[in-house]
């Protein structure tokens, strides 16, 4: 069964900041389009610093810039707490993901539709 929810790994492997960009727009674009797809999950590593790493912070700068997305969920509060989160769930539907409720600042969850 597809999930509602596409996953882009751009920390494996490691990429230049630029093709990470190009992925997320590519991606995003995909999101928006799909008849099936409403929100991306972004692998984008933590790095091995133990402070984020440097693709993290491309990933979330993009994101920040982008206008007309509903939500950009950080992965470090990605759960059913949180009212983003909450409110997401309830517009796709129940979605099966190891990521929720784990608290990792290695993913980052975007809601777009």
């Amino acid at each position: 069964m597809s999930s509602p929810i596409l996953t882009l790994d751009v920390a494996h492997p490691r990429r230049h900041p630029a093709l990470v960009e190009d992925l997320l727009l590519e991606a995003l674009t995909s999101v928006r389009n799909s008849s099936l797809h409403r929100a991306l999950k972004v692998i984008h590593g933590y790095g091995s610093s133990g402070t984020g790493g440097s693709t993290r912070v491309v990933v979330r700068n993009w994101l920040s810039r982008r206008k007309g997305l509903r939500a950009v969920i950080e992965g470090e509060r990605y759960g059913i707490l949180d009212p983003d989160t909450r409110a997401m769930r309830e517009a796709i539907g129940p979605v099966a993901d190891p990521d929720i409720d784990r608290a990792n600042p290695g993913v980052t969850i975007v809601w777009v539709k």
